[in-house]
């Protein structure tokens, strides 16, 4: 084939995602020896869950990403479970616009309703007792007392920077828990930087905030380094009394305050208030760090009763507050879709 001309290849794949855009095709008799050179799989950088909203839509969502798949393969899913939200997916990412752009191409093209959580990553569980778990969500986390430490995944990242813009970029690491192996000046404007850093601390926001402090010019690189042991703790979110699984987050026990902290407010402006007083509270194992309290609505009662006996009014404001002691004792709170990205404007 020549410029300008379209074929058609015919090879009987039973799956179509198994071929890549990019990828060389060569003929199984005489093979090339090499495929083209530059070719290389689409790095996720943010990872999320998405699931649907009615839980028999799950094959839908399925064939949705398949066929989303098709003209942009830069994104990548497998299958994953929620104790509050059922069944759905882990997605991969090339950053958090892109992250929305598909959730609401899903949305629009496939009239799907979906909910995304806070992104993840894998994380190895060492037990006391010398197994080895692998979870890609705090849910699956076993009991405190029988984990001898976590391990998080390492990534080798590669930037590649104008020097101007050398000190945002140091400081942006230095937050992150990153560890420096590398520092050279390619040309007096130019820097590379190579860096290990746990890959929790770049799939939330980190490729957006690095563009941002940079205007821009930044490239950068990444590729899974290694596994290391992590002062790690799970930060758990609960709503009413009771404990929001998907909103469940891995976190270095040196940040775990703030990070706390941060996210009970966010949620408190997101949550909406009903007849009776929500708690938002942000806790490690049993023990609270933090909480919000998201006011109940007030009605009034006493608004029918012109003058009389002042003990008729304080009998029905006493009557309104059993009925809101009672609503809040079986109430059950709706979290709207903004809940769930709440974690990601935690700075």
């Amino acid at each position: 084939m020549s410029a300008g001309e379209v074929g058609i290849v015919v090879l009987g794949l039973k799956n179509v995602s198994d071929v890549q855009v990019g990828d060389t095709i060569t003929l199984a008799r005489n093979p090339v020896k090499e495929p083209v050179g530059g070719f290389e799989r689409a790095k996720p950088f943010v990872f999320a869950g998405l699931y649907p909203i009615e839980t028999d839509k799950f094959e839908d969502l399925r064939d949705a990403l398949d066929k989303l798949k098709l003209n942009d393969s830069s994104i990548s899913y497998e299958p994953e479970t929620s104790v509050a939200l059922g069944f759905g997916f882990r997605v991969g990412f090339l950053g958090l616009l892109h992250m929305e752009v598909i959730k609401e191409r899903l949305e629009r093209e496939f009239d799907l309703d979906l909910i995304a959580t806070a992104p993840t990553v894998t994380y190895e569980v060492v037990q006391t007792d010398g197994q080895i778990l692998r979870i890609q969500n705090p849910s699956q986390l076993p009991p405190v007392n029988k984990i001898e430490h976590i391990k998080e995944p390492y990534v080798k990242a590669t930037i590649i920077t104008p020097s101007e813009f050398l000190g945002n970029i140091i400081t942006l690491l230095n937050n992150r828990r990153a560890v420096q192996t590398k520092m050279d000046y390619i040309t007096p404007e130019r820097v590379l930087l190579e860096y290990d850093i746990p890959m929790n601390e770049i799939v939330m926001d980190f490729y957006d905030k690095l563009k941002s402090s940079t205007k821009g010019y930044a490239s950068f690189d990444y590729e899974p380094s290694d596994y290391r042991v992590g002062d790690l703790v799970k930060l758990d979110i609960k709503v009413a009394g009771e404990t929001v699984d998907a909103l469940s987050i891995i976190v270095p026990e040196s940040k775990a305050q703030s990070k706390g902290r941060d996210f009970v407010k966010a949620m408190k402006e997101i949550v909406p208030r009903q007849l009776f007083e929500v708690a938002i509270q942000a806790s490690i194992g049993n023990k609270v760090i933090a909480r919000e309290t998201v006011k109940s609505m007030g009605k009034n009662v006493t608004a029918k009763c012109y003058g009389g006996d002042i003990t008729r009014k304080r009998k029905l404001l006493e009557k309104q507050k059993e009925g809101k002691k009672r609503m809040k004792a079986i109430g059950k709170v709706n979290l709207p879709q903004e809940a769930f990205l709440s974690v990601l404007k935690i700075d």
